[in-house]
């Protein structure tokens, strides 16, 4: 971005996302450098949705030339570019969505590159290759794999939308879990939390202070008076809890007649029994990282993120007692200004001391792997241990693997099969059209007279493919007719839905894993 005012007018511009992922999922937006394969609708259709929120470059690669069929169905291309390079044209209109992105092409084919320049595709951070045939698509696949650069494969054909990410792994730090508990630790708490606590005395306060202690006080005072005097477990069943939520009523003050006074706090701290008295713990997702090869065995090639992962690992042992780092936010709530300031800096002193134990575990693990101490700043520290709850790797199997008869995942399609009319069908007439592909140079029913014969050809390719992996299935006869009808269209609703599925799930950083965890998402529209 440039130009006078540049923060006030990105904020302005950018003001719907940023509340949703942060300044930095924007930095990271900013930052990538993304590669389309083919200038079609489909992938038109994703690059809008990656320009509009403002990916830092992108590059179509494409050697075709603008054809009337193209102005037909893609908005980004205009009758007066028929005959053009339809990289250019492309990237021409796109780049007018977003003064801020840079747009770059190469007009020329993936194939040639893959013969003559193979290191091209390494200079980017992502990958999108839609409508490419089998055999371009495996041989881009193995490359990206071998780089562990992530490639989603989109491909619109007809009224079938299939969408698929490919990579070996995938770090999230930022998943944002839908429904996260509060990290409060009352059932654990730390000694500065405890000493806070202490600190109010609610049988000796006047009403106006009574009335303004933080819930998160008022749990655990009453919490300390549960352990001493009923059990020495926190309340679990429904029974306890609704015990422990009467105690609490009975610490309402009251007036002259008897009757409770309006105690907002006490009815907040009440209503919270349930989320506030979680038990802390190291989420069984958290402990299998830890006990991943990858954490176990750290190499001078190990990414930060493993060797985070193993200081976290080491923190939880030591300092953290056999829990996580704290992450140092707590809910609004009914309270003085004062007290819950004060509350909230005993969290946020507690999870700044925490980063610092997780960090020098980190340092020392850079020195003894020969890296710098600058590996990992400051700011990405501080991200991990807020989010050490949260963290996933999602792991992808290659599109070599997927296609290999050896590991060709027949009992789970032929479980999907029970219904002849799954979406699993849709994948296998896929398969079957790039087998037509393949032995015609052509896709079925391309040309209309050709419509008839092609599906008798297309039923003996997918034949063909089950009987090679062994799929003793059936696919009704009106799938094939209705591939074949479909002539390798790409209809522009098809197209943008797939665009815009793809492009909001890339431009959205905390929710790249939701794409990466389905092996293929096909949609029917």
């Amino acid at each position: 971005m440039a130009g006078p005012g540049r923060a006030g007018s990105k904020e302005q511009r950018y003001d719907r996302q940023l509340r949703l992922w942060g300044d930095h999922g924007q930095e990271a937006l900013e930052s990538a450098h993304v590669c389309v394969i083919n200038a079609t609708a489909t992938g038109t259709e994703i690059l809008k949705n990656l320009v509009l929120p403002g990916i830092g470059s992108f590059t179509i690669v494409d050697g075709n030339r603008v054809s009337g069929e193209d102005v037909g169905n893609n908005f980004f291309l205009q009758k007066s570019h028929i005959g053009q390079s339809r990289a250019q044209s492309a990237m021409e209109l796109l780049q007018e969505l977003n003064n801020d992105v840079s747009g770059n092409f190469v007009e020329e084919s993936p194939e040639k590159l893959l013969d003559n320049n193979p290191s091209f595709f390494n200079r980017f951070n992502l990958v999108i290759a839609t409508q490419l045939p089998e055999s371009t698509l495996l041989r881009l696949a193995e490359l990206l794999w071998n780089s562990n650069i992530p490639l989603l494969v989109c491909r619109t054909y007809g009224l079938v939308g299939y969408m698929r990410v490919i990579i070996k792994e995938h770090p999230v730090v930022e998943s944002h879990p839908d429904n996260a508990l509060e990290d409060l630790r009352l059932d654990k708490p730390f000694a500065e939390l405890t000493e806070h606590i202490q600190s109010y005395d609610l049988d000796h306060m006047d009403k106006k202070d009574h009335s303004h202690t933080p819930w998160v006080v008022i749990v655990a005072k009453y919490l300390t008076k549960w352990l001493n005097e009923k059990s020495e477990q926190l309340p679990k069943s429904y029974k306890e809890k609704e015990a422990f939520r009467q105690l609490i009523r009975q610490g309402i003050l009251k007036n002259e007649n008897g009757t409770p006074e309006d105690e907002e706090n006490f009815e907040e701290a009440i209503k919270n029994v349930n989320t506030a008295l979680n038990t802390t713990e190291v989420p069984r997702g958290i402990q299998e990282l830890f006990n991943d090869d990858c954490c176990m065995k750290l190499t001078e090639q190990s990414p930060s993120f493993w060797i985070l992962v193993r200081a976290l690992k080491e923190f939880v042992a030591n300092e953290g007692q056999g829990s996580l780092p704290v992450r140092g936010t707590i809910p609004d709530m009914i309270a003085d200004s004062s007290k819950f300031i004060r509350l909230q800096n005993v969290y946020r002193q507690k999870a700044k001391q925490d980063v610092a134990a997780v960090g020098a575990h980190a340092a020392k693990l850079l020195q003894s792997l020969g890296k710098a101490p600058e590996s990992i700043s400051e700011r990405q520290l501080k991200l991990f241990c807020s989010n050490a709850a949260f963290l996933r790797v999602v792991r992808c199997r290659s599109l070599a693997e997927e296609y290999s008869l050896n590991t060709f995942n027949r009992d789970q399609i032929v479980s999907h099969m029970d219904n002849p009319d799954s979406e699993i069908v849709l994948y296998l007439m896929l398969r079957a059209v790039n087998r037509f592909y393949k032995q015609h140079g052509r896709y079925p029913g391309v040309y209309n007279y050709q419509v008839e014969d092609d599906v008798g050809k297309l039923k003996s390719c997918l034949t063909g493919f089950l009987q090679e992996h062994g799929l003793s299935v059936v696919v009704k006869d009106d799938y094939v007719q209705e591939f074949c009808r479909y002539g390798a269209a790409e209809p522009h609703a098809v197209a943008a839905f797939m665009g815009g599925k793809g492009g909001s799930e890339l431009s959205v950083p905390s929710r790249q894993v939701r794409v990466a965890l389905s092996s293929q998402c096909l949609h029917r529209r």
